[in-house]
C-alpha cells in the first residue's frame, strides 16, 4: 500500500491462478501463473483491508502495459490489471 502526493491510494499485488488437466497418462498437470495487480482509491482500500495470502479473489479491471526504465537503464514492459472491483471470499480475519 502507498499512498501518493494527492492523497489518493495505491495497492500492489500479485495474484496466483491455477490451471489443472490430466495428460494422456492419467497425471494431473497443474499450471500455475502469476499476474501483478494494481488497484487505486477504494479498490485498494478493499485490498488493503480483506485480502491476505492465500485468500480466493475475483478480479474484475482492464489490462494495461506500461514502459519503464530499470536500474540499468534498459526499458522493460510490464503487464498489469488495474482492478476495478474486487470479491472476495471466505471469512474476513
Amino acid at each position: 500500500m502507498k499512498t501518493t502526493e494527492n492523497g489518493k491510494t495505491l495497492a500492489k499485488f500479485s495474484l496466483a491462478t491455477n490451471e489443472s488437466y490430466y495428460d494422456s497418462n492419467g497425471t494431473q498437470i497443474t499450471n500455475t501463473q502469476w499476474h501483478n495487480i494494481v488497484a487505486w482509491g477504494k479498490t485498494a482500500d478493499v485490498a488493503k483491508s480483506l485480502l491476505t495470502k492465500g485468500k480466493e479473489v475475483l478480479v474484475e479491471g482492464k489490462l494495461n502495459t506500461r514502459e519503464y526504465e530499470n536500474n540499468e537503464g534498459k526499458k522493460q514492459r510490464i503487464t498489469e490489471i488495474v482492478a476495478q472491483q474486487l470479491l472476495v471470499f471466505g471469512k474476513k480475519n
